[in-house]
């Protein structure tokens, strides 16, 4: 699924004057995105709920749903480098499509066990990786370097309001027509979003394959050395790693919370999730007036500092009133997220020529969608040997700390992106 950025002032729908390539890129993420966000929820709540799924099978389930990242995240940013875009997109989303649907159909069929989860959302990942490298590299393709960071702000915003749409939905689906029915959702928006996909003109801006002399092994590599001995970039990929490793701790426990602990229902938790929907379009729509008001290394570091606090009310989270105090913890933090995704993907895009655009991608989602990995796999060893709330709290602490790279370093003064190169 797109993972990128913010709505324009007047709403979330993209400007007429778009070139059409890119108004159908968004349209599929749009689709996609909705499917994405209710199957998301559905997923660990079937296992709770359904297979009687313990604190450790939980987050193992949330691990390997990005493991592929792991796995082939950085060679899948060379062959990305030498693919169509639009090709890669439109296979991934059909395999997606597949992969979920068997979910439903061995329930249904009474032969749904958490190891064909655990296989689906390993697999269904491996689909991602290509997907969320190829998006991300097709869309300064689409759109120009020039207006990337609105591009940015006009996706990530879309997939925030997604986020309060979609997990909302899906926890009332969830709770009135069961977890199987809402995972059905999730696969029919794959088969839609490669259809639309389908319709990019075969005369959308590409950029043209190019043959080059080192091995792969090199090429992958230059992906690697660009991000890690970049000035900004290196800062950037550490701070936000932190930021996700922190916030999976967090997340891959909430069902067990609400479910097992509050006796609260599937429902209660998709308004939970959709609270922190409203905090990262919240921060998508401010991302843009708040770099320019204070600068964007500032804006990367100093919401960070400020929330930090409120996120520690989330391991404090009850029944009546502190359900109320993390949910606005919650929401706090997730501000802080998305005013970072507007700003880190942008910069990290500006900073990168076009040869190494998918290769760029690909560190970066091999670097942070690993650390959801990570974060997944530590919430579940904290949760099965020492109990939820620990993992809370651990993920609180963590994550008051994940500005620090940052400030640290060329970043925390930066008051543009670096202009955009094409060398």
């Amino acid at each position: 699924m797109i993972t990128a950025a913010t709505a324009t002032a007047r709403g979330r729908r993209p400007d007429p004057r778009w070139p059409r390539s890119f108004r159908l890129l968004y349209t599929a993420a749009l689709v996609d995105g909705i499917g994405f966000h209710v199957g998301h929820l559905a997923v660990p709540v079937l296992a709770v709920s359904l297979l009687a799924a313990s604190p450790g099978q939980v987050g193992l389930l949330g691990a390997l749903s990005t493991a592929a990242f792991l796995v082939i995240g950085l060679p899948a940013g060379v062959w990305i480098d030498g693919w169509p875009h639009r090709a890669v997109l439109v296979t991934a989303d059909l395999l997606r499509a597949a992969l979920v649907a068997s979910v439903p159909v061995a329930w249904w069929a009474g032969r749904l066990t958490m190891e064909q989860l655990y296989v689906v959302v390993l697999l269904t990942g491996v689909g991602t990786v290509f997907a969320d490298v190829a998006a991300q590299s097709y869309l300064p393709e689409l759109v120009g370097r020039d207006r990337l960071v609105a591009a940015n702000s006009l996706m990530m915003s879309t997939n925030a309001t997604l986020q309060i749409a979609g997990r909302g939905l899906g926890g009332l689906v969830v709770q009135v027509l069961t977890a199987p029915v809402a995972i059905v959702a999730d696969a029919l928006s794959f088969a839609a979003s490669a259809a639309i996909l389908r319709r990019i003109p075969a005369g959308a801006p590409r950029r043209p394959a190019r043959r080059e002399a080192d091995g792969f092994g090199r090429r992958l590599s230059a992906g690697v050395r660009h991000v890690t001995g970049h000035p900004l970039l290196r800062p950037l990929a550490l701070s936000t790693a932190g930021i996700n490793l922190t916030m999976q701790l967090t997340t891959t426990m909430l069902p067990v919370v609400f479910l097992r602990e509050l006796g609260l229902g599937a429902a209660a938790l998709g308004v939970f999730l959709g609270a922190g929907g409203v905090g990262a379009l919240l921060g998508a729509v401010t991302a843009r007036p708040l770099a320019d008001r204070i600068g964007h290394g500032r804006a990367l570091w100093l919401p960070g500092l400020l929330v930090a606090p409120l996120g520690g009310l989330v391991p404090l989270i009850d029944t009546g009133a502190m359900l109320w105090a993390a949910g606005l913890g919650w929401l706090a933090l997730a501000w802080r997220t998305g005013v970072g995704n507007v700003i880190g993907v942008s910069l990290r895009q500006g900073a990168t020529p076009d040869a190494l655009l998918g290769r760029m991608n690909a560190t970066f989602r091999f670097l942070l969608t690993g650390a959801l990995t990570v974060g997944a796999m530590a919430a579940g060893l904290l949760g099965q040997y020492a109990d939820v709330r620990t993992c809370l709290v651990v993920g609180a602490l963590t994550n008051a700390l994940t500005w620090l790279p940052v400030f640290c370093s060329p970043l925390r003064t930066l008051r543009r992106p670096p202009a955009p190169t094409n060398a």
